[in-house]
């Protein structure tokens, strides 16, 4: 992984109206969540599968902050309503695409889906050392993850917050899902970039 991935993954995301947020370690970006949880003013977060260490501060965030935090097991009677009353998703991406500023996510589970579709704002997070640099790096890794879940996979291709067009050429983010999107690309010990 070369500093260039990194920085153009950045450049085509924030193209698409996201913002990227580079965090050296996951203390950081525990950091720029709670930044972004702040400036929101969230009340209600829904998390999908985080790393542990993350999920942790996240929790322990929200309880000192008076966020409610909605985190797997999820309680199917009440999806997606309880997802969607979150203002915020937070979700982990499997890897993302550096030409198209897209981040690949990858779930056998349905209601993990909705934490980065139906929120007003989706908070991704993304390894460095899992960006690609095109969409023909990324096939083999798609291959390999419909093998392994050969049943109930789904991948998302996330570039931004959600947009639609009308006939008139008009662009209006957010009317099918998230209108702000954030990208922290997480660059861990032994990471250049």
């Amino acid at each position: 992984m070369t500093p260039d991935l990194v920085q153009q993954f950045k450049a085509q995301y924030e193209a698409l109206a996201g913002r990227v947020h580079i965090a050296s370690h996951r203390a950081e970006a525990g950091t720029i969540i709670a930044t972004l949880l702040q400036e929101v003013n969230a009340e209600r977060v829904a998390v999908a599968e985080l790393p542990t260490d993350l999920q942790q501060a996240l929790i322990q965030h929200c309880t000192q902050a008076g966020i409610t935090l909605l985190r797997p097991p999820f309680d199917r009677a009440s999806l997606p309503q309880a997802i969607d009353a979150a203002q915020v998703g937070i979700s982990t991406a499997a890897f993302g695409i550096a030409m198209t500023g897209t981040l690949v996510e990858v779930t056998t589970d349905d209601a993990f889906r909705l934490v980065s579709t139906l929120p007003r704002i989706h908070i991704a997070l993304v390894r460095a050392a899992d960006l690609v640099p095109s969409l023909e790096e990324a096939a083999p890794r798609l291959r390999t993850l419909f093998q392994e879940h050969s049943r109930h996979c789904t991948v998302t291709f996330i570039s931004g917050p959600s947009r639609t067009g009308d006939i008139e050429m008009r662009l209006t983010l957010g009317v099918h899902g998230p209108e702000m999107a954030h990208a922290i690309v997480l660059q861990e010990a032994g990471e250049e970039g």
